[in-house]
């Protein structure tokens, strides 16, 4: 009984004991927000081509808005790159599929790390007020930055890409890539916000109303945003039509070892040519005005190879209309270039276009000596291939066609400029063969559906292998071929002349988001200070 008493009141004496804190508890709350941030990352994958599920970018941003929330810029850091790798590991995974799982992996760190500093900057602003604003805005700084440096940048990935099937897809034409990536991330964030204020406003202390409007704002303004700007949004011919085809000729090899057999490859274009000619005669296809082939649809240099031109020349005739040719051709110089050659009927070969924004360790090998140490594969590329410096605007058969080569149609300047220089029809020339059947030649698509809609104009897509498609203005694929078939496709497109917002705006509403990421993220640091400053005072 004594021993009891002394008991008691030894343990009033002390006070209530807080509850211990065991190491697996810790570990367990530190554990919580990095699964969260790693699989709200792969929720965002999940949103992008193939597959259709754009929607669920939206959930995505809101659970990593979660995870860094009120948190300090190192665990910002942290959450940023687990989001990133669960995000770009996924989706990236194509760039393996020939080389090994080395240069993916590399990839995907190093682009990650960008979304790592994304992260630590949204924790700084999350306190602040319209915090999703700030955080969108950083998103899209993040984004620029990516798709500049290094190596001039790798902007596969941007958030406008997955939104192909979307409701917020009128924006494209409203801002382009980063007004419409800024909307799906300012909405997402605007959803965790609205939960969070709603959370709150169980306790005592109710929710401030002008933070309230704020949350509610950033998701109904993107939505509202988006369906005020389908009038942008436009199919109607205001130049006349054009009779368009395209022209997969198909490989008789996937992987890069096709490239061993340039001859078959341009042997496979020039016969489905061939077939596309004997179809208009029998009245089985439209006479198509002009033609157009893959990138690579010709490696061997038909400027020094009689045998290539003599074959690219009787596809010419056959179908009586002149092609673009995607060749690879050398210079006296010595200079390789990856290059697309308009061929006519009657005059041969009468203009080309280089290819500007060639692909870093697939077209050129950055820092040769030193990649070279780690890698062997560095042998595959042997020569470099030189950039072109003019944008490509052939003039065919009366039409003005952009041309933006495979990878160039990641990049919003490559394909803006054949729009600012005249084009009334974009095509994609493509080769995809070395990715086998990945999604990267999906994802490509939808890239392309997007800068249909971002310019207002009909885009084609001929890929060697698959898969080939005609993209009206609007953005829906009106016709597609199947992978590794070799097939063409007809069809009478409209022709357009005026340039949407986006075109005219150009890099201006990207300018504007990072300056007021730069703005939200000054505002942010300063208040720090300041407080630092004033719990030293007192």
């Amino acid at each position: 009984m004594t021993a009891t008493t002394t008991s008691v009141d030894e343990s009033e004496q002390l006070g209530p004991r807080p509850a211990p804190t065991s190491r697996g508890a810790r570990f367990l709350r530190a554990l919580v927000p990095a699964a969260a941030a790693a699989l709200s990352g792969v929720l965002l994958y999940v949103s992008f081509p193939p597959r259709t599920l754009w929607w669920l970018a939206l959930p995505a941003f809101a659970v990593f808005a979660w995870c860094l929330h009120g948190r300090s810029w190192k665990a910002g850091l942290g959450l940023g790159y687990l989001f990133g790798l669960g995000f770009l590991l996924p989706l990236l995974v194509w760039t393996g599929v020939e080389v090994g799982p080395g240069p993916w992996l590399a990839l995907a760190a190093i682009e990650a790390m960008f979304v790592a500093l994304v992260g630590a900057g949204i924790t700084a602003v999350s306190r602040l007020p319209g915090y999703p604003l700030w955080a969108a805005a950083l998103w899209i700084a993040g984004e620029a930055a990516r798709a500049r440096v290094p190596f001039s940048g790798f902007p596969w990935g941007k958030i406008a890409f997955g939104q192909a099937d979307g409701v917020f897809l009128p924006l494209a034409a409203l801002g382009g890539t980063p007004v419409l990536g800024f909307a799906v991330v300012l909405c997402g964030f605007g959803l965790y916000e609205v939960v969070r204020l709603v959370y709150a406003a169980r306790g005592t202390r109710g929710v401030h109303r002008g933070a309230a409007a704020a949350a509610l704002l950033s998701v109904l303004v993107p939505v509202a945003g988006a369906f005020a700007a389908r009038p942008l949004v436009n199919d109607d011919a205001e130049d006349g039509t054009a009779t368009v085809a395209a022209i997969q000729g198909n490989v008789p090899q996937a992987g890069l070892e096709f490239n061993a057999q340039r001859r078959a490859v341009l042997d496979h274009h020039v016969r489905e040519t061939e077939r596309l000619a004997d179809r208009v005669k029998a009245g089985k296809a439209k006479q198509p005005d002009f033609v157009l082939w893959p990138e690579n649809s010709s490696d061997i240099d038909p400027f020094t190879n009689p045998d290539a031109r003599e074959a690219i020349e009787r596809a010419v005739k056959a179908i009586g209309a002149p092609i673009s040719v995607g060749g690879v051709v050398e210079t006296k110089e010595g200079k390789l270039f990856n290059e697309q050659i308009l061929w006519d009927p009657k005059k041969g070969p009468t203009d080309t276009y280089d290819k500007r924004q060639i692909q870093p360790f697939g077209e050129y090998i950055p820092m040769r000596g030193i990649v070279g140490f780690f890698s062997s594969d560095v042998g595959m590329v042997r020569q470099d291939f030189s950039r072109g410096s003019q944008p490509g605007v052939f003039t065919m058969a009366g039409t003005k066609v952009g041309l933006a080569t495979c990878y160039e149609a990641a990049f919003d300047w490559a394909v803006r400029d054949t729009v600012t220089h005249g084009a009334q029809l974009i095509s994609v020339p493509s080769n995809n063969a070395t990715f086998d059947r990945s999604e990267m030649t999906y994802q490509q698509l939808a890239m392309s559906r997007i800068r249909a809609v971002e310019h207002s104009r009909t885009v084609t897509v001929p890929v060697t292998s698959g898969v080939s498609a005609i993209i009206m203005p609007d953005g829906h694929v009106s016709q597609k071929t199947k992978w590794f078939t070799a097939d063409s496709l007809v069809q009478e497109v409209p022709l357009r002349s005026s340039q949407t917002p986006a075109t005219r705006l150009g890099v201006l509403p990207e300018g504007i988001l990072v300056l007021i990421a730069a703005g939200g993220l000054g505002w942010a640091v300063t208040g720090a200070v300041r407080a630092g400053r004033t719990r030293q005072a007192g």
